[in-house]
């Protein structure tokens, strides 16, 4: 299957279950990776640190302080967006062993259903 709007570049779906990136976008068939996106993605927490994470690479730390929780709390869930390919994370050397840097570049998510 494929998908094609005027003036874009046409998407291909896969035929199989999972979760594929594609240039920015993510395609999600198959309803145990459905249910697996959509509960990551409702979370008004999850939403916000993906929208700031849009923005470029983000320190944990940065991302707990933007949300106003736990630098653990921010940790968990983004290992959730991690879980479902919505974030992708590295390390890089820190004052004090290591630092999680996270972002993505995702913008879309397309779910198929069925």
């Amino acid at each position: 299957m494929s998908l094609k709007a005027e003036g874009e570049v046409k998407l291909v779906i896969p035929k199989n279950p999972g979760i594929y990136e594609v240039e920015d976008a993510l395609i999600v068939r198959g309803e145990e990776y459905v249910q697996k996106v959509a509960s990551a993605l409702s979370s008004i927490t999850r939403l916000k640190i993906l929208r700031y994470l849009r923005e470029g690479g983000m320190y944990v730390g940065k991302a707990a302080e933007l949300i106003s929780q736990s630098k653990a709390n921010a940790s968990a869930q983004i290992r959730i967006l991690e879980a479902v390919k919505l974030v992708k994370s590295t390390y890089e050397p820190g004052k004090r062993g290591v630092k999680k840097i996270s972002k993505t570049n995702i913008r879309k998510v397309l779910l198929v259903l069925d």
